[in-house]
């Protein structure tokens, strides 16, 4: 890896359950998780990946891995997986992540006592002095403004964007026919429009 995020970048450590997880993070540039269990805020600039038990002794409960987050989407594991039509959570709703390349990490974070991970929010600086999972965790007054960030960027991601919009999304006459229809002119409509 050239160089690690920057101190302020916004970190989700997510779990990497098997193998095959990380080839599809690799090869495919995307990992999942179940709506029904994801974090509130998923808006972040990073992902890290926490590698299981199913890893296998040189690779198990340690973060190798990170990858840069360029986007989402809900869908569902029937759309993720379509070999696997009748899965018991098929039709259950996910988020797909859209991850750039995956970059190894300089040191490997080990797991320390820490075997079961959920999810963990960190920052650049954290990971870049991190040795093991708990010195991840982001405490004491670094906490507040950890959670700052995050609900600012949720809202600012969720917030209506008007300048994502067409000038003209309808019609003129599309206008002056609805403004007939609610009782405004269509004089009425342009200078409600305006306000």
């Amino acid at each position: 890896m050239d160089a690690l995020p920057q101190a302020s970048a916004l970190i989700l450590v997510a779990i990497l359950p098997n193998p095959r997880d990380l080839e599809i993070a690799r090869v495919l540039g995307w990992y999942r998780i179940p709506l029904k269990t994801a974090p509130k805020v998923i808006e972040v600039d990073y992902l890290a990946f926490f590698q299981t038990s199913a890893f296998g002794e040189a690779s198990r409960w340690k973060i190798e891995y990170i990858a840069e987050l360029r986007g989402h989407e809900l869908t569902t594991r029937q759309a993720l997986f379509k070999d696997e039509p009748e899965h018991p959570r098929a039709r259950e709703e996910y988020y797909k992540l859209q991850i750039g390349p995956l970059q190894r990490l300089p040191r490997p974070i080990g797991a320390g006592r820490w075997r079961r991970v959920t999810f963990l929010y960190t920052t650049g600086l954290h990971l870049s002095r991190a040795r093991i999972v708990n010195d991840l965790v982001v405490r004491s007054e670094e906490r507040e403004v950890l959670w700052r960030s995050l609900r600012e960027r949720a809202l600012a991601t969720s917030r209506y964007q008007p300048g994502d919009l067409p000038e003209n999304a309808l019609d003129p006459l599309v206008v002056e026919f609805l403004g007939a229809f609610l009782g405004q002119t269509r004089e009425e409509h342009l200078h409600d429009s305006l306000d």
